[in-house]
């Protein structure tokens, strides 16, 4: 397959037809330092406020940001404090099993096993994926180049953002959700960013402590096993309530029913308010009024023509090990499909068609017996055969499942799915990620993650795939998505973040699906982002591509965050919003109107 590949000029000008800005159009790779986290993030060796708001602060107390660039806390908390409410016997456990903590778990289990990379705070929380404080609103931001006029609404991006300094093993995907919002409006912008207040971080804000076990960071071994017993004596004593969920809320947003909501897959999602000022605000822990009864994956998918949506919730622990549902336009829910699976099975993504669900069963499973081998409960199963399900939107039950076998492919995301009338196939279109389970366990082979169309055929069972791209232009491609307004249909183009150097993300590539030619746009030096966002113009324009790619860009050298705007159809940087303060590295987003925010529950 011929394939060419487009760069943005170097350096790239920032149009605004008028004015121009520079970028540099190169990247470096930047190792981290085995250093500790406070010296990684210019620390002092005492814990400080300014990235970590400590347990010495009070409930109720003010905290406000002195200086406009500050990080530090700006919001007055509600929380009361848990530790007046506790009675003699409470606090007497309390403190029993502090001690325990810090004797047997801290000093005893954990100190003499080294952590891996990929649960060291000092690793996965330095430089800029390091938590900030919450900002409020701050408007008429300053901008070089002319944000476009259509642009009317909020993108907000979710994000993992600690409250408190671990206190043992942290993977990145561990932080409590953090939200980070920027209004466009006639021109204008304006930036905000709010912890999303689940039931987890408004306890362990009152007590003053991380308590709730970190599901990647802290789950593994007999130090895994022994803080999740913790959790539940704190939890037989009162001390904590799980009953409201655990889950961080840090992956996806969607808007959908009217409601931004804000996802992990381990809880059910949280449904967070966009205020006319610019402000956001947890309404609620959000079940769709009393209708989900399990947790919801943080990839949901809204039909583009229905405005249904359609999502998974997939269980560690006991049968059904993975469930599908629906939600109509009003937010009545279906019945839950409840899937059969051999064995828990990770199933961070899928995808939909016009008329199905791809349902992606692949080797990254959970084996909680490895945790009293000594082990991680994440384990790639070199024995499985991965396979996807295809299954009608509207099934009553797993029976009309088609599974079609994909040998030795992970796909942590898929981009979308369509079927071919003329072949009777599903095109699955999804990055394909080797080793399988680099981001969960420390491993020597470099990561991998090759863009690939996978032709499924339910009538024979055979599969095929190939990479898009030709080996002269590989790439890894992570976090990204199509024109959502063809979701599910069949689409020529893909915005990808480029995430070299590995976990860092570089630029952001366009690709045609079609004939794998790449066109490319990079940060510059020392600068790095994440995930692009499409925005379409019109979402009737015959051209797919006839919109702007939306996306933060931090500046490693300067600590200046920004929030760029590129023309979708040439890669060329239109705008550049200065933003007043650091933005870490995060995870997805999406871009709401200001028409569908009228409607605002």
């Amino acid at each position: 397959m011929a394939s060419t590949t487009s760069t943005a000029a170097n350096p790239t000008l920032l149009r605004n037809r008028q004015s121009t800005l520079l970028y540099k159009h190169q990247s470096k790779s930047v190792k981290l330092p085995k250093k500790p986290i406070h010296s990684l993030l210019n620390l002092p060796t005492t814990q400080s406020s300014t990235l970590y708001p400590a347990p010495s602060i009070k409930h109720n107390e003010k905290v406000t940001n002195p200086e406009p660039n500050s990080s530090s806390p700006v919001r007055v908390r509600e929380d009361s404090n848990s530790q007046t409410k506790w009675n003699p016997i409470q606090r007497m456990a309390a403190v029993f099993l502090n001690t325990v903590e810090e004797v047997i778990i801290s000093n005893t289990l954990e100190r003499n096993h080294p952590l891996p990379k990929t649960a060291d705070p000092a690793v996965q929380i330095a430089g800029n994926f390091a938590p900030v404080g919450e900002q409020p609103p701050r408007h008429d931001l300053p901008t070089v180049g002319r944000i476009p006029p259509f642009i009317n609404g909020v993108y907000v991006r979710n994000g993992a953002n600690p409250l408190f300094e671990p206190v043992a093993g942290h993977h990145f995907f561990d932080g409590d959700g953090m939200v980070h919002a920027v209004h466009l409006r006639n021109g204008a912008a304006s930036y905000a960013c709010r912890f999303t207040e689940t039931a987890r971080l408004r306890q362990e804000r009152a007590i003053g402590r991380p308590v709730f076990p970190k599901a990647i960071g802290e789950l593994h071994g007999h130090s895994g096993i022994a803080r999740l017993m913790l959790f539940y004596a704190r939890g037989l004593f009162g001390l904590v309530d799980h009953s409201n969920g655990t889950g961080v809320a840090n992956a996806g947003l969607v808007y959908f029913n009217d409601r931004l909501l804000a996802m992990s897959e381990d809880d059910l999602p949280y449904h967070v308010r966009l205020s006319d000022s610019g402000d956001l605000e947890t309404v609620e822990r959000y079940d769709f009024r009393g209708q989900l009864k399990c947790s919801m994956i943080a990839h949901p998918k809204v039909d583009p023509v229905t405005k249904e949506l359609f999502a998974l919730s997939y269980d560690v622990i006991q049968k059904p090990y993975l469930k599908y549902f629906y939600v109509s336009p009003d937010g009545a829910k279906s019945p839950d499909v409840e899937i059969p699976l051999e064995q828990p099975t990770m199933m961070h993504d899928f995808a939909i068609t016009e008329n199905y669900v791809i349902v992606p069963d692949q080797q990254v499973v959970f084996k909680l017996q490895e945790m009293v081998r000594g082990g991680s409960p994440v384990v790639y199963d070199k024995e499985k055969t991965s396979r996807f399900g295809i299954l009608p939107k509207y099934a009553a039950d797993a029976s009309e499942m088609r599974w079609v076998d994909v040998p030795d492919c992970f796909c942590f995301h898929l981009w979308n799915a369509w079927e071919e009338p003329a072949t009777g196939e599903v095109v699955v279109i999804g990055s394909c990620m080797t080793p399988a389970d680099s981001v969960f366990n420390e491993c020597d082979e470099s990561l991998k993650s090759v863009l690939s169309e996978i032709r499924l055929n339910p009538s024979t069972g055979e599969s095929t795939r190939r990479a898009i791209l030709a080996p002269a232009d590989q790439l890894n491609l992570e976090a990204g998505m199509v024109n959502r307004n063809k979701l599910g249909r069949k689409t020529r183009y893909a915005y990808l973040a480029i995430a070299e150097p590995w976990p860092k993300v570089s630029g952001f590539a366009k690709v045609d699906l079609f004939t794998g030619q790449i066109q490319k746009f990079s940060y510059g030096d020392n600068r790095y982002g994440g995930e692009p966002y499409f925005v379409p113009r019109d979402p009737s324009s015959p051209q797919e591509d006839d919109g702007y790619v939306l996306s933060f860009m931090h500046d490693e050298q300067t600590s200046e965050s920004q929030l760029l705007i590129v023309n979708a159809r040439d890669m060329q940087l239109e705008a550049a919003v200065k933003l007043p303060s650091r933005v870490p590295y995060g995870f997805h987003g999406t871009f709401i109107s200001s028409k569908d925010l009228e409607t605002q529950a």
